[in-house]
């Protein structure tokens, strides 16, 4: 899982069938260990421009968002509300 921001949006009018209606998001890595460029993912949760999201990838994002059939790499399953690290108690 990749924690990331989101820095964009996909408009696509043209694409595979299993994808319609599905919100496509650019999520741009925060963990520079992460970081192999932007992700383009679909939304299952409703973020928006500018919050810190969690992303499955791989089979992951397809299964647990229920998208087996669709050409997904990458999903937004979670918007983070507050980033803790090791500082947090």
């Amino acid at each position: 899982m990749i924690i990331g921001k989101v820095i964009g949006s996909i408009v696509a009018t043209r694409k595979n069938a299993n994808l319609i209606g599905q919100k496509l998001m650019i999520v741009q890595p925060i963990n520079e260990s992460d970081a192999k460029g932007n992700i383009v993912a679909i939304d299952d949760v409703g973020a928006g421009i500018g919050e810190i999201v969690l992303v499955a990838q791989g089979s992951a994002a397809r299964i647990g968002c229920g998208h087996e059939n669709a050409p997904v790499d990458a999903a937004i399953v979670g918007i983070v509300d507050n980033e803790c690290g090791l500082e947090c108690k």
